[in-house]
């Protein structure tokens, strides 16, 4: 399951980007280009309080994550990683989306959001529902999770919950593998207070001085260079959880790091006497803002900027409920945070370390084993052992529906023998996010080392990914590929890939557009869609979507794509309005969207305008949804549903009537501020009607009140349903095109 649910990211995060999920999708603050808008006056008609608060609307998609954990459906193992997914979560939440706010505040830059709501209240509302669901989120660890984890054998207990002997082999591990590593930090008039770093785990310990009595304070990080949990087998066997495979389904018991070294603090104050010891974490803001007046420096910017935000000002202290006042005082007033920055949550705390529980290998606890299948149109044929890629894509576009299909044998194929054909004189590459040990980038190395003309557009902007972005590039510019960083202003978002190969015909070009990252690994834990396709039209469009990135061709125009800033906005909103004309011309007419956030509130009035002249709306969005739904006058006919569950629900459509002969897109942009006008972002036309349908299709199963989900209401609040008015549980998506998907590789649908 997936960022960082990035459901998250993404991303995930283990990362986000790594392991389960995800990843909320945050604003950037970067400079806006200059790009003309037409500016519109909104419709004097439609209310002031026609939108859901952004701020809010996200918290409420991370209650449907920790519903999916309350579950007693989901599998056990499932529920504990959907924890991990959701605490994740909330830590970028607060480290981007709450920082940016209360630096907006300090800054004097704050304005009211689209609701009219000011950034203090923001802030206070956001403060409430947090500490509601931080609230909620440990309880269900505490009194559903945890209990029924130790009902499988699956025991995470304290370190005084041990038996003698179990104490002592942990205080020889404690003395052999942990010691060594920490490092306690005293806080007097000598020392200053120690910076804390975010989302490290720490412990304030009290001393005393036996020959004066005055009590003191310090500090232990724990380590995380150290496993998060200590595995106690059945067998009395105290090791470090490093291969969670290797755990079978015996009895386990796991112990968090933090309380062995708890147990034995007296080791690092010899001389003192302990009087306690209590654990905390602080959270801060890591946003990254670079200045781009100078796109050759670019790069140093960045490393610079990454070595700033280690030290950004502090969002949020999480405290042991047993904490007591002083020190909670002291580190309020150390850490410059205010009362209501702080949450009071029982031990342990950072639930993220769930995910190495998550991860045993407990096949009965797990989502049941899931391998994609070989898109039927790239399926070796019976005289070779491989298919050729260019082959299948010459005999028609191939539309590759991730994690279903398997990405290693589409994108990654296609990359390969691209970089391995002969034929290929040039392969031209967008790198938004991708996994540290890519074959993606392995491909374009091998490729440059092969003299074929190489273009590697990477963003180095993608947020929590710069470092490993940042080493990429320098990897890929010493093996000879062409590095660029896109345009300044703007971060290049989209999923694009070009190969143009010399053929008996001519010149010919492959290309991919996709909703998703060039992430082997994310790939299998996210849903997304992607087009490989020969068209002459499309190649044209990406060759001059390129020039535009790497050179200066600023007045391209595009046959097959909607690129933003300049067309994504502009396109999708005359759609919407055409579908209105048609409605009122008494033609077919429906809009269907599928995105990970909505919130431009342009989009979004141009949708309740549809609706008032009586076109269907349907909106299947993951995360965040200004969108307010079902209200009389306006937005009768929207409705909004979500889909969660054990993959990143990741893909973007964009389906229109069109008056019987529907238009479909398919692409990187959601509907948000930074997608349509700080991003380059691009979608595509799909033009194959059986793939239309199966776009559509796709949302309309989505939209089906037999598919498990939850819907919006006019208010701001979702609603889960499960089950049919008979009790019958209710079909889930994802689950359903697993078991079709075979089947329909096998008829070769």
């Amino acid at each position: 399951m997936p960022e960082s649910l990035d459901i998250n990211d993404a991303t995930p995060a283990p990362a986000p980007a790594e392991g389960a999920a995800p990843v909320t999708e945050s604003e950037e603050t970067y400079p806006v280009p200059t790009v003309e808008f037409e500016e519109e006056e909104a419709p004097s008609e439609l209310p002031d309080d026609r939108y859901l608060d952004r701020e809010l609307s996200w918290l409420e998609f991370n209650q449907r994550v920790l519903e999916l954990a309350e579950d007693p459906q989901t599998p056990l193992l499932e529920r504990a990683r959907f924890l991990a997914i959701f605490a994740s979560n909330l830590d970028e939440f607060f480290m981007v989306r709450v920082a940016g706010l209360k630096r907006r505040i300090a800054a004097g830059f704050a304005v009211p959001s689209a609701t009219g709501m000011s950034a203090t209240r923001q802030i206070e509302a956001i403060l409430e529902r947090a500490h509601e669901l931080m609230d909620r989120h440990a309880e269900t660890f505490e009194d559903q999770v945890r209990p029924a984890l130790a009902n499988e054998g699956i025991q995470l207990v304290r370190h005084d919950d041990l038996e003698a002997a179990e104490r002592e082999r942990l205080r020889k591990l404690f003395r052999s593998d942990i010691f060594p590593v920490l490092t306690p930090l005293a806080v007097d008039p000598a020392h200053p207070f120690p910076y804390i770093s975010g989302l490290s785990l720490n412990l304030a310990v009290e001393v005393r001085d036996p020959e004066t009595g005055k009590d003191r304070f310090a500090r232990v990080k724990v380590p995380e260079t150290l496993p998060r949990f200590l595995s106690v087998d059945a067998a009395g066997h105290v090791g470090q959880v490093t291969d969670a495979s290797s755990l079978s389904d015996e009895p386990r018991s796991f112990v968090p790091l933090e309380d062995v070294i708890g147990a034995h603090i007296e080791y690092l104050f010899p001389g003192m006497e302990v009087v306690d010891h209590y654990t905390f974490r602080v959270t801060r803001n890591e946003d990254v803002e670079v200045e781009e007046d100078d796109a050759e420096n670019l790069l140093k910017a960045m490393e610079k900027e990454l070595l700033r935000r280690r030290f950004g000002p502090a969002v949020r202290l999480e405290v042991a409920d047993d904490l007591p006042p002083k020190i909670r005082e002291l580190l309020v007033r150390e850490l410059g945070v205010t009362e209501n920055d702080v949450f009071h949550l029982p031990a342990p705390l950072d639930l993220t370390g769930l995910n190495v529980i998550a991860d045993l290998d407990r096949p009965s606890l797990q989502y049941a084993p899931f391998r994609p299948t070989t898109h039927h149109k790239l399926a070796p044929v019976e005289t070779a052992d491989e298919q050729n890629v260019f082959d299948a894509i010459t005999r028609g576009d191939v539309l590759l529906h991730h994690p279903y299909d398997s990405f290693s044998t589409s994108v990654q194929a296609f990359l390969a023998q691209a970089a391995a054909d002969p034929k290929v004189l040039a392969i031209k590459q967008t790198l938004y996010r991708t996994s540290g040990d890519s074959p993606i980038v392995d491909s374009l190395i091998e490729a440059a080392h092969a003299g074929k003309q190489v273009l590697a557009l990477v963003e180095i902007k993608a947020r929590f990914d710069e470092k490993r972005n940042i080493s990429w590039a320098r990897k890929l510019e010493q093996a000879g590929v062409h590095v660029v960083y896109g345009l300044v202003g703007l971060k290049t978002h989209c999923k694009l890939s070009l190969v143009v190969r010399q053929e008996d015909d001519g010149l010919q070009r492959y290309s991919h557009i996709g909703t998703g990252n060039y992430h082997p690994k994310t790939a299998r834990l996210y849903e997304d869609y992607g087009l490989l396709t020969k068209n002459p039209d499309v190649g044209a469009d990406l060759t001059k979507l390129f020039n535009q990135l790497s050179g200066y061709a600023p007045k391209a125009k595009f046959r097959r794509l909607l690129v933003a800033p300049n067309s994504v906005r502009a396109g999708l909103v005359e759609r919407i309005q055409n579908e209105a004309r048609n409605a009122a011309a008494g033609k077919e007419a429906w809009v269907k969207i599928k995105v990970n956030s909505i919130v431009d509130e342009k989009t979004i009035d141009a949708l309740y305008e549809a609706s008032r002249a009586g076109v269907r709306v349907d909106v299947n969005v993951r995360g965040i949804c200004a969108v307010r739904p079902g209200v009389p006058g306006f937005s009768e006919t929207v409705r909004v549903r979500s889909i969660l569950g054990r993959f990143l629900e990741h893909s973007r459509i964009y389906a229109f009537a069109n008056d019987g002969d529907p238009e479909v897109y398919i692409g990187s942009a959601d509907l948000m501020h930074r997608n349509l006008d700080r991003r380059i972002e691009a979608l595509i036309s799909v033009t194959d009607p059986q793939h239309k349908a199966s776009l559509i299709e796709n949302i309309d199963m989505a939209m089906s009140t037999q598919v498990s989900g939850w819907e919006l209401h006019e208010d701001g609040s979702w609603g889960r349903t499960v089950t049919d008015g008979d009790g019958n549980r209710l079909r889930d998506l994802q689950e359903t095109y697993i078991r079709r998907q075979p089947k329909r590789r096998a008829k070769g649908k």
